[in-house]
């Protein structure tokens, strides 16, 4: 599946929210209207008016200003709160805006604009989860709310659910007069799925009609460059180019296909004179990354925290970079699982058959314990890579949580085949027929645990089984637990 430059993602973003403050500007002139409140001191409505004018020249804090005196004289004003929000947000102030969609929220409850407005916000500071539910929320209220139809179906993209990300796309393309970001997020959405021919006539559609959109352009290179046709790739890269140039995440991409047809010195040359340069990273051998040689040795760092500042630069300059994407997951594994799941699934689908990068992105699956996905992916990583010891510890793991312990014990009886003084693994494969009620062969288990467990690391394992025992001999004794056929 290809993906978004994140460069494309924020003016997406940008443009959706844009949309929506206009359509929202819109809606709280007609309320503000029909609100007779007003005294001869100061009138909140033709403050709130004198606002709206200041927010459409840009001039963002005088219109903060005239929303916060309308609000002063008129504390139950939501679309004034509403619009104070969105002159925060504008001005960056995210933590203020979202006190003020939210007051704007409980002031007016049957009203969709503030919950989707909040929703763009959450998803600016990266809480999708957050998010998702403003949207839906925002949709309960009114099902054609177009920003909460495009921002969700991005996050359900995010959260690898392709169907119903294009099921939302196609909502908020039967809007009339949807805008063009509808129609792109729906090509996302089909390409997601597998569609490419749908999305490829999607964005022709939109190429035809606006022959210099930007996202468009790259979205359509991508799938050019999925299918080899570099020449095709560079031609809309080359157009993108012209609608913004010097724009250096184009001409990275436009180096990076350039590079894939074998036209390298003319990759050398894009790269250039976007004052990057190509270096192959180590182990990869898929194509270079094309960054500033501080950057480069920025992403090497062992500092995490510099590290990863620069491997997400080069990601900007090189999205369709697995071994970046790769890098990123591992980073995150710990701190970020939400995160590092995103970077490995992107990284997996670039080169999905690389195993290093779906065996990250089941491990995050594990992390986040959505064991029986990551039990799914592992398994196809087993069947072509047998003796790949952490495919196989991960899938232990994921088939254990998942409940399902007559396949978890052949992978635990492989570990301990690989490395026998894995002593715990005596405990999964013991638990793992004690819940299958099979005790003599739990009981078996359970005693070669406690032979090699070491009390240093074990200590917890250890006690529960001591307190096992003697309940699992005397089932034993009366002939407890299930009856395994003989063959």
């Amino acid at each position: 599946m290809a993906l978004l430059n994140t460069s494309i993602w924020t003016r997406f973003w940008l443009g959706a929210l844009y949309f929506g403050l206009l359509f929202a500007g819109a809606t709280a002139r007609v309320a503000a209207q029909d609100d007779p409140f007003g005294d001869s001191a100061a009138d909140p409505v033709r403050l709130f008016e004198r606002g709206q004018g200041a927010h459409a020249r840009g001039d963002l804090e005088k219109a903060l200003g005239f929303y916060e005196q309308a609000l002063k004289v008129k504390p139950e004003f939501p679309e004034a709160e509403f619009q104070r929000g969105n002159a925060l947000a504008s001005l960056g102030r995210l933590t203020e805006a979202e006190s003020a969609f939210r007051q704007a929220i409980a002031q007016k409850k049957n009203w969709s604009l503030p919950h989707s407005a909040l929703g763009v916000l959450l998803m600016r500071s990266t809480r999708n989860s957050e998010a998702e539910q403003s949207f839906r929320a925002a949709l309960k209220i009114d099902p054609n709310d177009g920003v909460a139809l495009r921002m969700l179906a991005e996050i359900r993209l995010r959260g690898n659910d392709p169907k119903e990300a294009v099921d939302l796309a196609k909502r908020a393309t039967a809007i009339p007069e949807a805008p063009t970001s509808a129609w792109i997020m729906l090509a996302v959405a089909e390409r997601a799925n597998g569609n490419t021919a749908a999305a490829k006539s999607t964005l022709d559609r939109i190429i035809t009609d606006e022959p210099g959109n930007v996202a468009a352009l790259l979205e359509r290179a991508d799938l050019f460059t999925d299918e080899k046709n570099f020449d095709s790739a560079i031609t809309d890269l080359r157009a993108a180019g012209k609608a913004k140039p010097g724009e250096k995440s184009i001409l990275s991409r436009l180096a990076f296909v350039l590079q894939q047809a074998g036209r390298n010195e003319e990759a050398a040359e894009v790269a250039k004179s976007a004052g990057l340069e190509v270096q192959q990273p180590a182990g990869d051998g898929k194509g270079g990354v094309i960054g500033t040689p501080e950057d480069i040795e920025a992403a090497n760092s062992d500092d995490p925290s510099v590290a990863r500042k620069a491997l997400e630069k080069l990601l900007a300059k090189n999205p369709r970079n697995a071994a970046l994407l790769g890098r990123l997951g591992a980073s995150y594994r710990t701190d970020d699982p939400a995160r590092s799941l995103d970077f490995y699934r992107r990284a997996s689908e670039l080169q999905p058959e690389a195993p290093e990068y779906a065996i990250g992105y089941a491990s995050a699956l594990v992390q986040a314990r959505r064991f029986g996905d990551a039990a799914q992916i592992l398994q196809k990583v087993v069947r072509l890579n047998p003796q790949n010891y952490a495919a196989r510890a991960n899938l232990a793991t994921a088939l254990y949580e998942s409940k399902r312990y007559s396949e978890a014990i052949p992978e635990y009886e492989w570990i301990l085949s690989a490395k026998p003084d894995i002593a715990v693994a005596h405990y999964f494969i013991a638990t793992s027929h004690d819940y299958l009620g099979e005790y003599p062969e739990a009981l078996a288990s359970y005693e070669k645990f406690l032979a090699t467990a070491d009390t240093k690391t074990n200590q917890l394992e250890i006690d529960k089984v001591k307190l096992r025992l003697p309940s699992l001999r005397r089932q034993i004794q009366l002939g407890e637990g299930a009856k395994k056929n003989k063959p």
